[in-house]
């Protein structure tokens, strides 16, 4: 059976989907990159779809899916490469994609995790006060 790779970039993990996606291989694909995510500690999962043609409904629920499991992992999903052709597709089916941010290469995945992990630390400390002894203490 075909494996999609995951591989991890940085702070990130990469899925690059370059095979027709059977219900085996999106299985599989969940159960490795869940795998991965935790081994890891990343906080980041960018899935390349640049080749793939055409993206039907069993494939956007495939990406919903995945992006939830990282989620619950406390990671974010960003897909990549969508094709114009792939977009109509998914606003055809009325796949909205909910919880998948989007980005038109890898580079701008990359930036667009990097931002908003950035924005999440910094929420964090907006989140600390200062306790009775001056040390800092989260609500």
């Amino acid at each position: 059976m075909e494996r999609v790779p995951v591989l991890k970039i940085g702070d990130f993990l990469l899925v690059s989907i370059q095979v027709d996606m059977e219900d085996q291989i999106a299985l599989q694909l969940q159960e490795d990159l869940s795998e991965r995510i935790v081994q890891t500690g990343v906080h980041g999962v960018i899935i390349d779809i640049t080749a793939l043609d055409i993206v039907d409904s069993f494939v956007g629920r495939m990406l919903s899916t995945i992006a939830a499991i990282s989620k619950v992992l406390d990671a974010e999903t960003v897909v990549v490469g969508m094709r114009p052709a792939v977009a109509i597709t998914l606003v055809e089916l009325g796949l909205s994609l909910n919880g998948i941010r989007t980005a038109l290469n890898v580079e701008r995945g990359m930036e667009l995790l990097a931002r908003a992990r950035e924005e999440e630390f910094l929420d964090g400390e907006d989140d600390e006060q200062p306790a009775e002894d001056g040390t800092a203490v989260s609500s």
